[in-house]
């Protein structure tokens, strides 16, 4: 629940549940030792802002809970008003994957959202796109230097001449070379690769170079359902072929491919579409512990409300959501969809074990000084932005996503990794919530920005698309902020809106995830 202040300067905390024996201090800079709540609690210590304070006595060994649900153990008692610091919090075993809540699908369904509508451009498969992309996917990094200087060459000789295109972007990685092409966690980042090729932002206009004697041969990049008799040899630029003679040769064949599809791209135009044919990614990004009690819970609205749009809305991150299992099982909208939820927990764990590490690596610096003290923590907020929708489907990474409502596409937490998985499924916007700030974007989709903090928007006022702080001071409510947001996504999707990160030209590096060796 989220208390009503009666001044901004008083001393404020926002607990989530009634059964809930902890808050975070809600103040601007935290609090000082006699800090005096409107409850009477005072405090007996100094608390920064966003980390817990105790509500009750603590006794040590007894849980500590937060979202009504336990996120550790105390380590030594902890009195009344007192800091429950990081190093006070044992954190519990990860849930087990047996004996889990069987699926029921939403708790409470709602009806249909009706009406809403963005301008996008439509492909010949059916999806639409929030952008006229050209990409030039490659096989290997060891041609990406050419590429980058060929799209350079592109952008000033012939983008000029095709106004209805928005960009041209090279689809770069590490992989593709002394990889052991065979093994089978090799299958992830070759259908990440191939299913890039096919975002609906780049209009169906495959392209490939590669150089000739890596692992990953070209052909394989072709994705799965548009090769044809017509597609082959014409798509690929290979450096080695022998026809080709010097560097400036190399650079003109890519240059002369690209201007063939650059002529098919520009003739798209934006078309009135239902909101039911976007394609939603969302992800939490530099995460405190105000993204569970603001931004989440707003992008949680906001998906629900696409949702009810007939829309697609993606949530990921597998060790950000691992400790809320139980939470998700129960939504799944059958059994099959609660079972492939465990089957990528079940790989994850198994991904980190041959590792030698666990979940707890997730939580950063950056978490903890935002007052989050583990990934149980973490998680029970970052799950919250999925909203209360029914799950309908499962992704395993890289996959395309072929269902509608909400989705689960497990990816590692990592969010140029999280990114690039969530584009190869499809994804067409990206929703992005911040505690602690950071400057991400992505060249192939627009990204909204959201903050959890009203301080961090003041701060980054050029960087942050929309601010949830006003939330913890009570200035707007979740719902407020959700809608919002819906009708934000509606205006970027449609380029009415530019995010912050699109205006700058801020785009980070695309990264597979690959499980597989190395050789």
């Amino acid at each position: 629940m989220l208390p009503q202040p009666p001044e901004p300067s008083a001393p404020l905390y926002i607990t989530m549940r009634d059964d809930d024996n902890v808050a975070i201090v809600a103040n601007s800079g935290g609090l000082r030792p006699g800090a005096r709540f409107a409850s009477g609690l005072t405090l007996v210590e100094q608390i920064p802002q966003g980390h817990k304070v105790a509500l009750h006595d603590i006794a040590a060994g007894a849980p500590i809970m937060r979202y009504g649900e336990t996120i550790g153990h105390a380590v030594s008692a902890i009195p009344k008003g007192g800091w429950v610091k990081e190093a006070l919090v044992l954190m519990p075993d990860a849930p087990a994957l047996t004996n889990l809540p069987a699926a029921r699908g939403a708790l409470h369904p709602q009806a249909p959202l009706e009406g809403y509508t963005f301008e996008g451009y439509r492909n010949a498969d059916g999806s639409v796109g929030t952008r006229n992309i050209l990409a030039i996917s490659t096989s290997v990094q060891c041609v990406a230097g050419t590429v980058e200087y060929a799209i350079k060459r592109i952008r000033e000789e012939l983008l000029p001449n095709y106004p209805n295109v928005d960009d041209v972007m090279a689809i770069t990685h590490a992989y593709g070379c002394g990889v052991a092409i065979n093994a089978p966690g090799a299958a992830v980042p070759i259908r990440t690769l191939q299913n890039l090729a096919r975002n609906p932002n780049f209009g169906g206009e495959v392209m490939i170079v590669g150089l000739g004697c890596e692992k990953l041969q070209p052909e394989l990049l072709l994705p799965e359902g548009m090769a044809s008799a017509s597609m082959g040899d014409s798509d690929i630029v290979r450096m080695q072929d022998e026809t080709l003679t010097g560097f400036g040769e190399i650079v003109d064949s890519i240059v002369a491919m690209a201007d063939k599809r650059l002529k098919v791209l520009d003739q798209r135009r934006r078309e009135t579409c239902p909101a039911a044919d976007l394609v939603i990614g969302t992800q939490c990004g530099g995460s405190d512990a105000f993204s569970g009690v603001t931004a989440n819970p707003a992008v949680g609205f906001a998906a629900d409300l696409l949702v009810r749009a007939g829309a697609t809305v993606m949530f990921s991150e597998v060790t950000e959501v691992r400790d809320a299992i139980h939470l998700l099982t129960p939504r799944a909208v059958n059994q099959d969809v609660a079972d492939a939820l465990i089957r990528e927990m079940d790989w994850y764990d198994r991904y980190l074990q041959n590792g030698e590490a666990d979940r707890s690596a997730n939580t950063t610096p950056g978490n903890k000084k935002g007052g989050l003290s583990n990934i149980v923590e973490k998680a029970m907020g970052s799950v919250i932005k999925s909203g209360t929708s029914a799950i309908s489907g499962v992704l395993s990474p890289g996959e395309r996503v072929r269902d509608k409502g909400l989705i689960f596409a497990a990816t590692p937490a990592s969010d140029f990794i999280c990114g690039t998985l969530q584009l190869a499924s499809g994804m067409t916007l990206h929703v992005f919530t911040t505690g602690r700030g950071t400057p991400y974007g992505l060249a192939a989709a627009p990204v909204i920005k959201v903050s959890t903090r009203s301080d961090l928007t003041a701060r980054w006022h050029d960087l942050i698309d929309l601010d949830a702080g006003t939330i913890a001071t009570g200035k707007a409510s979740i719902e407020d902020v959700g809608w919002e947001l819906f009708h934000l996504i509606l205006d970027v999707a449609s380029g009415r809106k530019q995010t912050w990160s699109d205006k700058w030209g801020i785009h980070n590096s695309l990264a597979l995830f690959n499980p597989g060796p190395v050789t």
